[in-house]
């Protein structure tokens, strides 16, 4: 059904509206928050220790936040007009960018207030997702009353784009293969993987269940800051950017240095080998489409072996979503002949981990561990790189517990 088409006037009746009149952060500006903070950025500047320490700028709205028991002084406002919308057809949102200016800086004991407004609603734009408004909202921040920085965050609410569907594609280019193999051996395609992890990609296309075509993976939004990682990422090379400047590394991709502020850069090939920094276990909400058998990855690339047919295997696991990294997923063959991948055992959503993981060139990448069962990771557990086929578009970087790595 096509959306309603909303008159403009109606929605910027809208714009001025307070959704958040003189809130309350819940705390003060305190030392551990900044630490914990600093900790998970990797963030060393020393101005953020010490006697005269300040909060890092980009906490700015971390001071804000309700936690999961929100504000009780919300207006409501905000949620009047996405109501409206809702009704109107532009039942789907997206967050698109946030802005943030810093007034001055943010001192432990510091108490933080703010007020938020609808400041814009725009007209009704088309865009790749679908036809629909963006809407931004405003806050004002202050730190014992002086004016400390302002916070934008805009959203798009939207009516799904219609997609064709893909069946009858995907068996024409399955026909033009077969009659004309050597088009897939053209020079300027991407590097083709080996033999065996062909032969397994052959199985993306394989339905989780008869009838049941498992969910696909959100795709990871690609733009001229972060194109170069995924076209490494293609041809199986996980590469971290090195300011040409200072030569500090940074992951994920920027386009500028946090240490000397240079946008000039090369990259680097991570080795493959990292550490289990951090991690968290997901368990709700379930989505199928983050959820995938753990000997569905690829074979790993540096020297371990995949685990044999018929062996226990640790579970489900998913890439964790966000700006550089995407759920991985999909069906494969293993081998050729008889040795195929059965269908998904377990084809409900189960708890997976997902890992912040330190590798050996010292930055940080948000990814899965496998090779062992989600309640099996451990801080500390050595990893090694490879790579998963989430579909036959889709390939993404996971790390596999190396031997012996199991406590």
């Amino acid at each position: 059904m096509s959306p309603v088409q909303l008159a403009y006037e109606q929605l910027k009746a809208y714009e001025g509206l307070s959704t958040s009149a003189a809130g309350v952060g819940k705390d003060l500006v305190n030392e551990p928050m900044i630490r914990h903070w600093c900790e998970a950025m990797g963030d060393t500047n020393p101005a953020y220790r010490g006697p005269d320490a300040m909060a890092p700028p980009t906490m700015l709205q971390a001071w804000t936040m309700g936690g999961l028991s929100g504000h009780a002084d919300r207006s409501g406002a905000y949620d009047e007009l996405s109501t409206l919308l809702d009704s109107a057809g532009y039942t789907s949102i997206v967050a698109t960018d946030c802005e943030q200016e810093y007034l001055r800086p943010l001192r432990p004991g510091d108490r933080i207030t703010f007020d938020a407004v609808i400041e814009s609603v725009s007209e009704r734009k088309t865009t790749k997702l679908g036809t629909g408004h963006f809407i931004t909202t405003r806050m004002d921040v202050h730190a014992n009353g002086e004016p400390a920085g302002t916070h934008r965050f805009r959203v798009l609410k939207y009516a799904p784009a219609a997609r064709p569907p893909k069946t009858a594609e995907r068996s024409r280019t399955s026909q033009q293969s077969s009659h004309t193999p050597e088009r897939s051996q053209a020079p300027q395609q991407a590097p083709q993987p080996s033999s065996h992890t062909s032969e397994r990609s052959q199985g993306a296309r394989q339905p989780q269940a008869p009838g049941q075509p498992r969910t696909r993976r959100p795709r990871p939004v690609i733009n001229r800051d972060n194109a170069g990682f995924w076209e490494g990422v293609a041809g199986h090379r996980l590469l971290i950017q090195r300011c040409t400047g200072c030569r500090t590394l940074r992951f994920p991709w920027l386009p500028g240095c946090n240490a000397c502020g240079s946008p000039e850069w090369d990259t680097i090939e991570a080795s493959g080998a990292g550490t289990v920094f951090s991690y968290v276990v997901m368990h709700h909400p379930p989505f199928p489409a983050f959820t995938v058998p753990e000997h569905e990855a690829d074979p790993p690339e540096h020297g371990v072996d995949p685990p044999e047919r018929g062996s226990d295997t640790s579970g489900p696991q998913a890439v964790a979503p966000g700006p550089h990294a995407v759920a991985p997923g999909g069906p494969h063959t293993d081998v050729p002949g008889p040795h195929t991948t059965a269908p998904d055992p377990n084809p409900h959503p189960t708890p997976y981990a997902v890992g912040l993981i330190e590798l050996a060139e010292g930055v940080r990448i948000v990814s899965n561990v496998v090779g062992v069962p989600y309640d099996k990771v451990r801080i500390g557990m050595p990893v090694r790189l490879e790579f998963l086929r989430a579909d036959e578009e889709l390939e993404l970087p996971v790390f596999r517990v190396a031997e012996g790595g199991e406590a």
